[in-house]
C-alpha cells in the first residue's frame, strides 16, 4: 500500500487528484464543527450519554460525531445512502426504472438525478422530524423562522456532502460517497482509543496494561484480517466460448470465468439488520417511556449490549434474530444485484457455456445452486466479523463506536481506492505493442 502511494505521488495527475481528495476531507471535518444556528448544541451530547443505543452509536460513527455536536453536517451522507438503496430496490418493482439501468450512461444519469431529488426529500423529512420530535429542548427559541433555519441548515449540509462526493468522483480518486463515509468513521477512532484506555489501561499496573493493549490489538487485527479475506474471496466459475466462423475467420474459443464475490452484499445486510433491530429502541428512546413486562424484555433483547449478559440469557435470542436477519438480507440483496437468468441468457447469446453444464435452464440452475453456498459462506463471515466487537463490548462493557460494520467499510473503501490508483498508474505507464 505504501509503495503504491509513493509511486502515485510521483505522477503529477494522480498527485493532483489525491491532494484534491485531501482538501475535500479537510473541508468536511471543518464543516462538521460548525453548529446549526439557534439550537442547543449540548442537548444531543447529553441525550446520547443517557440513551446510548446501537443505532445512535452507529449513526454517530457515520456522522463523525456531527450528530452529537448537532453541526450542519449532522445528517451526514446517510440520506443519500438511503436514497440509493431505495432507488435500487425500486428498479425491481418499476419496469421504467429497470429500463434505465439498461440504457447505459444516459440511464445512469437519470437514476442519479432521481437519487438526488430523493436525497433532498429524505433530508427535509429527517430534519423536520427532529424539529417536531425535540422542539423546545433542541431549539432555543421555538418559532417558525428558527425551525426553517434548522431545517434548511441540515438539508443544505446533507446536500453539500452529496455534492462533495460527486466532485471527488470527477476530480479525485475513489468513490466519493464512500470516502466521505470513511473519513467520518475514522474521525471517531481516536475517541474510541481514549475510551479503551479509560476502561482497560488507566489505573492498571504496567503488566496488566500491556496485556490489555495486546488483547485489544489482537482483536482489532483479527477483525481486519477477516475483513480483508472476506472482501477479497471469490468463487470463479469457468466459462468456455465456442468457436464460430465469421467470414473466412474462425473466432472465439477463448476461456473466461464469472467471479462471484463471497461477500456479494457488502455491508448492506448488516446495515439493514442493525436498522431493523434498533428501530424499536429508537422509538422508545424518543418517547421517553420505558415499557414494562414482555415489552421491556423484547426491547432489551434487541439491544446488542445485552446479548452477552450472563445474568439474562433471554437477551441471547436477540443475537439469534440478528444472525437470521443478516442471512436473510444477504440472500435478498444478492438476488437484486445478481440475476442468474440474465447471466445465463447472455452467455447463451454469446456462445458461452460452463464446462459440463448445458446452456440455458441448466446453467441458470447451476448458478443458483453455487450462489446459495457462496452467499451463505459470505453471510457467516459477516456475522463473525460483526459479532466479535459485540462480544467485546458486551463482556467487557467497552462502549466503542467502531465495530464490524465500520471496519468492513474502512477496509473495503481503502482497497477500492488503492485499486483505482493502481489502475490509473497502469493506464498511464502502459506503452502497448505500438511502441515496440
Amino acid at each position: 500500500m505504501l509503495k503504491t502511494l509513493r509511486d502515485a505521488f510521483r505522477i503529477k495527475e494522480i498527485r493532483r487528484r489525491l491532494f484534491y481528495v485531501f482538501l475535500m476531507l479537510v473541508i468536511i471535518r471543518l464543516a462538521s464543527q460548525v453548529p446549526v444556528p439557534g439550537v442547543d448544541t449540548k442537548f444531543f451530547a447529553n441525550y446520547f450519554s443517557s440513551n446510548s443505543t446501537d443505532a445512535f452509536n452507529l449513526l454517530n460513527a457515520f456522522t463523525g460525531g456531527g450528530f452529537t455536536n448537532f453541526s450542519i453536517l449532522a445528517l451526514s451522507i446517510t440520506p443519500y445512502i438511503t436514497a440509493s438503496i431505495i432507488v435500487q430496490l425500486l428498479t425491481i418493482a418499476f419496469p421504467a426504472l429497470e429500463e434505465m439501468t439498461r440504457d447505459g450512461e444516459e440511464g445512469r444519469k437519470k437514476l442519479d438525478r432521481i437519487t438526488r431529488y430523493l436525497t433532498v426529500a429524505l433530508s427535509l423529512f429527517e430534519s423536520v422530524a427532529m424539529c417536531i420530535g425535540f422542539g423546545n429542548e433542541l431549539i432555543l427559541d421555538l418559532n417558525v423562522v428558527n425551525v426553517i433555519v434548522v431545517v434548511a441548515s441540515l438539508t443544505a449540509g446533507s446536500c453539500f456532502l452529496m455534492w462533495i462526493g460527486e466532485q471527488i468522483n470527477d476530480k479525485g480518486v475513489g468513490n466519493g460517497i464512500s470516502i466521505v463515509l470513511l473519513i467520518n468513521i475514522l474521525s471517531r477512532v481516536p475517541q474510541d482509543m481514549i475510551t479503551l484506555y479509560d476502561n482497560f489501561v488507566k489505573g492498571k499496573t504496567i503488566a496488566k496494561a500491556a496485556v490489555a493493549w495486546v488483547v485489544i490489538a489482537v482483536i482489532i487485527l483479527a477483525i481486519v484480517v477477516l475483513t480483508l479475506i472476506l472482501n477479497g474471496a471469490e468463487r470463479r466459475i469457468p466459462v468456455q466460448y465456442s468457436q464460430k466462423m465469421v467470414g473466412r475467420r474462425l473466432i472465439g474459443g477463448q476461456s473466461s470465468s464469472i467471479p462471484l464475490k463471497v461477500n456479494t452484499g457488502g455491508v448492506i445486510p448488516i446495515i439493514f439488520a442493525s436498522s431493523i433491530m434498533s428501530f424499536p429502541g429508537i422509538i422508545v428512546a424518543f418517547t421517553g417511556k420505558s415499557p414494562a413486562g414482555w415489552g421491556g424484555k423484547i426491547i432489551k433483547m434487541l439491544s446488542s449490549s445485552n446479548w452477552f449478559d450472563t445474568s439474562d440469557w433471554f437477551s441471547t435470542l436477540g443475537l439469534v434474530l440478528y444472525v437470521l436477519l443478516v442471512i436473510f438480507f444477504a440472500y435478498f440483496y444478492t438476488s437484486i444485484t445478481f440475476n442468474p437468468i440474465e447471466v445465463a441468457d447472455n452467455m447463451k447469446k454469446q456462445g458461452g457455456f460452463i464446462p459440463g453444464i448445458r446452456p440455458g435452464k441448466a446453467t441458470e440452475d447451476y448458478l443458483n445452486s453455487v450462489l446459495k453456498y457462496v452467499i451463505f459462506i459470505g453471510a457467516v463471515g459477516l456475522i463473525i466479523v460483526c459479532v466479535i466487537p459485540y462480544i467485546f463490548n458486551g463482556l467487557f462493557n467497552a462502549d466503542v463506536s467502531f465495530g464490524g460494520t465500520s471496519l468492513i467499510i474502512i477496509v473495503s473503501v481503502t482497497l477500492e481506492t488503492l485499486t483505482q490508483v493502481e489502475s490509473m498508474m497502469l493506464v498511464r505507464n502502459y506503452k502497448g505493442f505500438l511502441s515496440e
